[in-house]
């Protein structure tokens, strides 16, 4: 019988092993991101969710698969988070209201009227404080990754609304936030909370008469439908916070988390640029329908709606920081 080299045998079995590995590593399953919002795909946040599914398709491919659960058919507003903890999706964009819970310091996106315009809040969500911000959540297990813009939020109701005493008695739709609440009642209106997917057949049945969204999210669901009156008031900044579990991302191999980090924020360009268009071409085509009345607030009138929701800001400015509330403030002037 032949005698078999050991060193050679060693080789072999090193070799074998290699290819083991390399075979083991070429058959892995790739990375699962689930992405899951509550809006439709022709929307900012829809669009970006597709463009960030789109581009790493492209730039990791076999090793990251996106899928996008658009219009709250993986998970709705109540379930979204909890689910984002127990990595059973691995990526929401929710709006800021729906992290107060876990930092205070995003509250001040709902503080009615604080910023002028969309270019105002976006250099504020650009300078120092603002990025900070997005890291004020990880001791809770949730990375902020981006802002990404919807738009400026706009109210609608079955009456016009002009000045302030004119909200008085409405049954205002709010997000899950006290701040909203709060503002909502300093002028005399009935603040009632209730999910996103809820509020057309709320306005329908009349359980809710007012609420307030970017022009886009009124177009897609067809709040216009229900609501005669569509209010250009430019109140609030429309965005949303595009977060992570915290554990998965750091659990990422570097290479790839650096590369998501850039598509995130190639992605989070161009959402931003296109929501203002994506927001005036919703608000053309409702006015085509004909089926509302447009009211367009004056400085004045932007003014009075101010003065009448500042009160329910100073409840909140402890938790907030008025240093992030005055750096805000000074993002208004250009």
């Amino acid at each position: 019988m032949a005698r078999f080299p050991f060193r050679r045998a060693v080789r072999l079995l090193a070799g074998s092993a290699v290819l083991g590995l390399l075979s083991a590593q070429a058959f892995a399953d790739p990375i699962l991101i689930k992405f899951s919002h509550i809006t439709a795909d022709s929307t900012p946040k829809g669009q970006g969710a597709l463009m960030f599914e789109k581009l790493v398709e492209e730039r990791l491919p076999g090793k990251v698969e996106v899928q996008v659960y658009a219009n709250s058919s993986l998970y709705g507003d109540g379930k979204e988070m909890e689910a984002l903890l127990l990595n059973e999706v691995q990526m929401l964009a929710p709006a800021p209201s729906k992290l107060e819970q876990y930092t205070k310091q995003l509250q001040l996106f709902d503080m009615m009227f604080l910023f002028d315009d969309m270019a105002a809040a976006q250099r504020f969500q650009q300078s120092d404080k603002g990025r900070a911000m997005l890291r004020s959540m990880e001791d809770k297990g949730i990375t902020g990754l981006a802002y990404w813009l919807n738009g400026m939020r706009q109210f609608t109701a079955n009456k016009p609304l002009r000045e302030p005493f004119d909200a008085r008695g409405l049954k205002f739709r709010v997000q899950p936030s006290d701040l909203q609440a709060e503002q909502y009642s300093a002028l005399r209106a009935v603040p009632r909370k209730m999910s996103f997917a809820e509020i057309y057949q709320g306005l329908q049945t009349g359980v809710v008469n007012a609420q307030d969204n970017p022009w886009s999210n009124i177009y897609t669901q067809k709040y216009f439908e229900v609501q005669k009156y569509m209010t250009e008031s430019d109140h609030a900044i429309g965005n949303y916070v595009l977060i992570t579990n915290t554990r998965f991302w750091r659990s990422l191999p570097d290479d790839i988390r650096t590369e998501l980090e850039a598509i995130v924020e190639e992605v989070t360009a161009e959402v931003n640029r296109q929501a203002a268009a994506l927001n005036e071409k919703a608000k053309q085509d409702i006015i085509a329908t004909g089926k509302s009345e447009l009211i367009t607030l004056t400085p004045e009138q932007r003014a009075a709606w101010r003065e009448a929701v500042k009160p329910a800001w100073k409840k909140f400015e402890a938790d907030i920081g008025p240093d992030l509330i005055q750096a805000a403030q000074a993002a208004n002037q250009r």
